[in-house]
């Protein structure tokens, strides 16, 4: 089994294509595997910084957009678990990409925006597991499976 990504484009900032999303869905794919997960859904939405500014000042009461935003199935700070039905597929969970920021980060940094985008991706995908980077062996851990997920991919910097 793998893991099914429904996207959802709900900007006009920029165009996203089919190529595009392959790449994140290979992203997902590969994040999946190596944290042995087998099957699950998830939602990945695109879009402008007026509505993840106001997804953000809703859900983390930051007023400000940003790039990315994970929202699990499970409650915060507990692992994904995962039912023992082989027919039905655990829901993992949301995530929400502004495009212009996206793009905005890309060029900040001196990265493609395919790049930017696959790290996001996989990042959010993460969350979405349960990982966190509350502190600093966490964060390290996150930092790893991003760079090993964004080098299979060949997205380097």
């Amino acid at each position: 089994m793998s893991i099914q990504t429904v996207f959802n484009n709900e900007q006009t900032v920029l165009p996203v294509d089919d190529q595009l999303l392959t790449l994140l869905d290979r992203c997902v794919q590969r994040t999946a595997q190596l944290e042995h997960v087998i099957s699950g859904e998830v939602s990945i939405s695109f879009v402008d910084d007026d509505a993840i500014r106001e997804l953000n000042r809703r859900y983390r009461q930051v007023d400000q957009p940003t790039d990315v935003l994970s929202f699990p199935m499970d409650k915060a700070g507990e692992t994904v678990s995962f039912p023992d039905d082989n027919d039905v597929v655990p829901l993992l969970g949301d995530i929400v990409v502004s495009i212009p920021h996206a793009k905005k980060q890309a060029e900040e940094y001196g990265h493609s925006f395919e790049r930017e985008m696959g790290f996001l991706i996989t990042h959010g995908f993460l969350h979405l597991l349960g990982h966190d980077h509350d502190n600093e062996e966490n964060e390290r851990d996150m930092i790893a499976k991003q760079k090993e997920v964004l080098s299979l991919e060949g997205l380097n910097r």
